[in-house]
């Protein structure tokens, strides 16, 4: 019998000490590689004070991308594992069956992006004939193809060219360029530069176009870290908290990180609606899970039926629904439920 217990003890040490599922699903990578676009939000508060690598108890490895297409690249070839990016590069990567999942809503866009021209051109109808400058594939992109829609613009009698944010203004400067869809701080460039307002983006939301930012991970990276996932969310709500407690303040803190102009930093802070995780939840954005698609999952499907009306995507290449691509788990994870 005493041989038997201590055979009992041996077992259980060698159970104990073997790195099984539930022990390897704990592992942590070394980093987590985190794309972001080099505007002002409130989350760079966690990249100046470390705050995300406290949170998710590893270093975060934030790399700067230009726009949101060559982020989703990057991510869909593995050199990223979390990007803040919009909303129409992710249709159309969703739409083209890229391994990707939309864990969360980083911000609803209202005046954030804007529709610039010179000061001699009064009216959207005036840009026929004229040079356009915008990010293809982007949420402006989208919404300079919407506002021609809305206000009756011939889009063939537009010269259309893509650049990216920087090099807009460089063009703006030259002279190259007539107008620019364009996000903060850039189109703070072009008004303080012989530059007016023609549109902001949240003026679309009564003709049916809505654009917001989405956190989108890859499949991969999410199956293996769930709890990342989670705690990665949760620390881009303090964040949000921290910057609807003090805007001036956290604006500043902001532009100093990025180099950037503290009045454009604000303007472009404060063109953002942020919703809570728990908003997040509510039928009209990403939804519980549960019933019919959300709001969110019905705007990816307005948005790649107007990309296909402009040949930008393949009919065929459209899912019947987007909702299978949005993963809510991880926001109720965090929200403890």
């Amino acid at each position: 019998m005493k041989k038997f217990f201590i055979l009992m003890i041996l077992l259980a040490a060698i159970v104990a000490a073997w790195p099984g599922q539930e022990l390897r699903a704990q592992e942590l990578p070394k980093e987590v590689r985190f794309a972001f676009l080099n505007g002002p939000r409130p989350w760079i508060l966690g990249k100046i004070d470390k705050s995300f690598d406290k949170a998710l108890g590893v270093p975060v490895n934030w790399i700067g991308f230009p726009s949101g297409p060559p982020a989703l690249t990057a991510l869909a070839a593995g050199e990223v594992d979390i990007v803040r990016v919009g909303c129409v590069p992710v249709t159309s990567f969703l739409s083209k069956k890229v391994p990707l999942t939309v864990i969360g809503i980083a911000g609803v866009i209202d005046t954030s992006e804007r529709l610039v021209a010179k000061n001699a051109i009064k009216s959207i109808k005036d840009l026929e004939g004229r040079t356009v400058a915008t990010v293809t594939g982007s949420t402006a992109h989208y919404a300079l193809l919407a506002a021609f829609k809305v206000h009756g613009v011939d889009v063939s009698k537009v010269k259309l060219v893509t650049l990216n944010p920087a090099d807009q203004v460089a063009a703006w400067k030259r002279g190259d360029i007539d107008a620019s869809y364009v996000w903060g701080p850039f189109w703070h460039d072009l008004e303080v530069d012989d530059g007016h307002i023609l549109l902001s983006s949240g003026e679309l939301n009564k003709d049916g176009y809505y654009l917001f930012n989405a956190y989108v991970v890859s499949n991969d990276f999410a199956k293996k870290y769930p709890d990342l996932v989670s705690k990665f969310l949760t620390a881009f709500e303090e964040t949000v908290n921290r910057y609807k407690a003090d805007p001036d303040g956290s604006a500043a803190l902001i532009a100093k990180e990025l180099a950037q102009d503290l009045d454009g930093a604000k303007q472009t802070l404060a063109g953002l609606k942020y919703l809570s995780l728990k908003e997040q939840l509510e039928s009209q954005w990403l939804g519980d899970g549960s019933g019919p698609p959300s709001g969110i999952a019905k705007s990816f499907s307005d948005q790649a039926t107007f990309l296909v009306e402009q040949n930008e995507l393949r009919s065929r290449d459209v899912p019947e629904s987007f909702a299978p691509n949005i993963d809510v788990s991880y926001i109720k994870k965090a929200l403890g439920q």
